[in-house]
């Protein structure tokens, strides 16, 4: 195997594994602030505010580990 290959393989396992835990993390907020909406829909603005944030954060995550993956490649 040569490094190339090695690269696109890091590369690879990178995006796909760093995208996942994110992705999994953003569901299980957005199943859980429904819950919490359904269970006191009065708090639905602090809910739904936070829930973004949330979010957010996970995302950062994700978009981190897809600049990691390029940096593999492209270093």
């Amino acid at each position: 195997m040569d490094i190339e290959s090695a690269k696109l393989i890091g590369m690879a396992l990178a995006a796909g594994l760093g995208v996942l835990g994110p992705g999994i993390g953003v569901g299980l907020i957005g199943s859980r602030a429904m819950e919490a909406i359904g269970r006191n829909p009065e708090a639905a603005g602090k809910i739904a505010s936070n829930m973004i944030l949330a979010i957010a954060f996970a995302e950062a995550l994700g978009i981190l580990a897809i600049v990691v993956s390029f940096i593999i490649k492209f270093v």
